[in-house]
């Protein structure tokens, strides 16, 4: 039986972009700073930039340590919330781990993904959960390569900055949130997690769309070696 392509996710919190790309075809590990007792899979407590920098030295084509990386760093910096601080002269936090981590990623050759709040500085498109019939609205921003042309979006929101209700949806935040959350939202999308940790999640639909495109070109890869 020919072994799962290996996928190394980054910033991996509870694991919802794992989850996606566990359901895609992928062998997932997860890397995170904080400690994960919900992590479905294979986990590292570690420094993301730490955990790759030793990795550096070697040729990832060949090296067939890992065939994908998705990145998840820290959103605080393009975060809404901090842009409004920002503009009204208040402190903002600007930590930023994207700006370090996308040259790293670009010189492994693999395909990655790097994941944000749609306010980040990133080349790609935005996910919402009403993309997916799911009953939250989340944008987020993906970065990847090779690129991806045409995403899917159902949302019609004229702004993607913060998510307001559609139809059967429950942003985060909002209202009476947490025990809509539990009732509608954890059930459905992140059941694994505490309503904490699916907080700062990934619906797990965004990266079993997109790892199951990240598959067919690593496929076309292989078949063309």
């Amino acid at each position: 039986m020919q072994p799962k392509p290996r996928l190394l996710d980054l910033f991996c919190g509870a694991g919802g972009a794992a989850m996606g790309y566990h359901r895609a075809g992928f062998e997932v590990v997860g890397v995170d700073i904080r400690p994960q007792p919900h992590y479905p899979f294979e986990f590292y407590q570690a420094d993301a930039l730490d955990f790759l920098r030793p990795m550096q030295q070697f040729d990832f084509s060949n090296a067939q340590l890992f065939d994908a990386i998705h990145a998840s760093p820290p959103c605080q910096k393009f975060s809404r919330t901090a842009n409004l601080a920002r503009a009204q002269g208040k402190k903002a936090s600007e930590v930023d781990l994207l700006t370090p981590i996308r040259p790293v990623l670009r010189m492994t050759g693999l395909p990655y993904v790097i994941e944000n709040v749609p306010g980040a500085p990133l080349d790609g498109f935005v996910l919402c959960g009403a993309s997916f019939g799911l009953p939250v609205v989340r944008h987020r921003r993906f970065e990847t390569s090779p690129p991806i042309l045409l995403a899917p979006s159902a949302c019609h929101q004229s702004s993607w900055e913060r998510g307001t209700d559609h139809p059967g949806t429950y942003p985060y935040a909002h209202g009476a949130w947490r025990p809509a959350w539990r009732q509608h939202v954890l059930p459905e999308v992140w059941p694994w997690m505490t309503l904490e940790e699916a907080a700062e999640a990934i619906p797990p639909a965004y990266t079993e769309w997109i790892g199951r495109q990240l598959l067919a070109a690593i496929e076309g890869t292989s078949d063309a070696a």
